[in-house]
This record gives C-alpha cells, structure tokens and sequence, in this order.
C-alpha cells in the first residue's frame, strides 16, 4: 500500500506524470473542464472534498514553481483567496482575468474537480523541479 497521503490512484498517477513546467487545474465543481484535458473528478457533493484540502495533499506531492488564480478570486471569494495563497507561501502567483484563466486550462495536462462551491475557487500550478542549481 501506498505510503504518503494522496492516495486517489488517478491523482497519483497525474501527480507522477508530470514534469518540469507543465500545469495542472485543481477547480471547483462547476468548473467547465475542457474536453482535451485529463479529467480527474474528485468531487462527492457540495464542499466534499474542499479546494484547500485537495490542494493541500496535492503540495505534499508536487513541486510547484509558480501558479494562477483569476483576478476576480480575491475580491468575490477573499477566505477562498487567502487560504491558497498561505497554503503557497512563497510561490510565485499570477493573477489573470478569469476569461484568461479558462484559456490557460485548455493547455493543462490534467484538471481535478473538487467538490468546492466558492465562486473563483480555482488554481493552475506550474510545475517546477526538486534539483536544480538553487538546492531545490
């Protein structure tokens, strides 16, 4: 059995695949997700599994050199906004207006659906990689 906390074994399988500077969606339930996208549906019924939990055992896993929210998250979901940029720390955040944000997913490698019901409760992480001259 597995032996770290992400233990979906379509997640995992999406979380390994991934290298250096592809991006990956984690969104809210009524989120349109693309057709062309890896879909991994997260979601048992309103709140289950929340964003920030999703996102949070998804870090466990993933180097994350820099991520996307849409512009409009901070001022219509503040709580939702503040919880992923603490749960990100230091990382580099872009913001884009949310238009802009769906086209950015069309070339993501996957998107995971949770069961989230916050309006903009959505992020693109860019991967980055654990070695590299900077130790990390």
């Amino acid at each position: 059995m597995k032996k770290g906390n992400l233990l979906n074994q379509p997640l995992s399988a999406v979380v390994a695949g991934l290298g250096h500077t592809d991006t990956v969606a984690i969104v809210d339930s009524g989120y349109p997700i693309p057709g062309n996208v890896v879909r991994v549906d997260l979601a048992v019924r309103p709140g289950i599994p929340s964003l920030s939990d999703v996102l949070r055992t998804v870090l466990e896993e993933l180097v994350v050199e820099e991520y996307y929210m849409a512009s409009e998250a901070e001022k219509n979901s503040p709580e939702m906004y503040s919880k992923v940029t603490n749960l990100l720390g230091d990382t580099k955040l872009s913001t884009i207006p949310h238009q802009e944000f769906k086209e950015k997913v069309q070339k993501a490698k996957a998107v995971i659906r949770t069961g989230e019901q916050t309006f903009f409760a959505n992020v693109l992480l860019v991967c980055g990689v654990s070695f590299g001259p900077d130790g990390k």
